[in-house]
């Protein structure tokens, strides 16, 4: 049965101030959607409603505006809760990102992992699914193994077959690739590495802003994510933990709020989730990542996937048709992300005219340097589309890149 796309693109355009606003005296187009989504407005007044109206530290004051802060703060975990899907509220850590969370993770397995054990990425991974785990070997003399990857830029499920065996303590992959686009089968992922009893932590960063992750259905061990991908503000994000694994790592950082009770004797930690949450927490972040979830969750997942699965469609139709065009990454299944190049010109140069042109997209290798190596280029440009893109967006963007692609022949 086919899906009725109840998604008014023209009336979502005017939640984002961003939109009206030009870029080199021309009309701004936003293909970097991958680094950055916009803001609806109403993300925007909850931000200032927030400091307009009840700013205050939380779980500490008896006072009115932090009780209210706080009940605020803790709805926003509980639709944080409700939209992955997890078991319960307390598996919902807030951090500052993505990379916050995967660091706390692997921060945590420094004290579980010993010599001998192995640790697997991915080869389709975001410097941030990268370097922790390269640290995290070289703090406990774990071996770090990489899940291969091919032409397509797809995962070779049969070499992560055989990578798995029984010193394989923890798996870690994005959901998607934020190069490439390609939607990993992290269902298999999880599923095989279970069977030999190890962890899994997928970075969801990517696939966020584009689908809606169920962690129970999925059972993840880990699953993080960042507010600035799915409409909401930077420095604000989310670490899904198990109940059991979340109780056997230590704390990442010490300080108010993630204790119990304090003496100079001894110390002991304060229940999940406020024993990986130390310090003054980015309050108003927390709330707008609530009202971002709220927001997507109106417009609705399955009509964003819809509406975005057409922009990748009929953009990566109107880049084939221009001479001296490389796409990399062309699984069969992957989400509005397009990295190409375009003959030998260097994509830096490609994106600066655009750029004039009011016309933002990403080049250079995306955090991504291993993919980019894999395919021995020096990087890419990039397009990437959220559900406030437009057909007539990519008409003037494949127009404008064709100028350049003159200016620079």
């Amino acid at each position: 049965m086919e899906l009725k796309l109840v998604l008014d693109v023209q009336k979502i355009r005017k939640d984002f101030p961003i939109l009206n606003r030009k870029v080199n005296g021309k009309p701004l187009i936003y293909f970097d959607n991958a680094a950055t989504s916009q803001t609806p407005q109403q993300v925007i007044d909850v931000i200032v409603d927030y400091y307009s109206n009840y700013n205050a530290n939380i779980h500490r004051g008896v006072h009115a505006l932090s009780q209210e802060a706080t009940d605020a703060y803790e709805q926003a975990r509980l639709k944080t809760q409700a939209h992955f899907n997890a078991k319960h509220a307390h598996e919902i850590i807030f951090t500052s990102g993505t990379t916050h969370g995967i660091n706390l993770v692997a921060n945590g397995f420094s004290s579980l992992l010993k010599e001998g054990d192995e640790v697997l990425v991915s080869a389709l991974e975001h410097h941030s699914n990268i370097v922790p785990w390269q640290m995290l070997c070289e703090r406990t003399g774990a071996t770090l193994k990489v899940i291969p990857m091919n032409d397509n830029g797809e995962l070779v499920l049969s070499g992560f077959d055989v990578l798995l065996n029984e010193n394989t303590k923890l798996v870690f992959v994005n959901h998607i690739s934020n190069a490439l686009g390609t939607i990993n089968p992290i269902e298999y992922i999880i599923e095989k590495a279970h069977e030999y009893g190890a962890a899994v932590l997928v970075d969801g960063a990517q696939s966020c802003p584009h689908l809606k992750p169920d962690v129970q259905a999925l059972d993840v061990d880990f699953y993080v994510c960042s507010a600035h991908k799915v409409c909401g503000p930077t420095g604000i994000g989310m670490l899904y933990g198990k109940q059991d694994w979340l109780n056997k790592l230590p704390p990442y950082q010490g300080g108010g709020e993630m204790i119990a009770e304090v003496t100079f004797e001894k110390t002991t930690y304060a229940d999940l989730p406020h024993k990986f949450e130390a310090g003054t927490p980015n309050v108003c972040g927390g709330i707008a990542f609530g009202a971002a979830i709220d927001y997507m969750n109106a417009i609705g997942f399955a009509n964003i996937a819809q509406y975005e699965q057409e922009l990748l469609e009929y953009a990566t139709n109107q880049l084939q048709q221009i001479e001296g065009v490389k796409i990399y990454g062309t699984a069969k299944n992957k989400t509005s992300v397009i990295s190409f190049n375009v003959s030998d010109i260097h994509p830096y140069d490609i994106g600066t005219i655009l750029d004039k042109m009011g016309i933002a997209v990403r080049t250079g290798h995306h955090c991504a340097q291993p993919i980019m190596d894999f395919y021995q280029i020096p990087g890419t440009i990039r397009t990437s589309f959220m559900f406030y893109n437009t057909k007539e967006e990519i008409d003037v963007f494949i127009a404008s890149l064709k100028k350049a692609i003159m200016m620079l022949s």
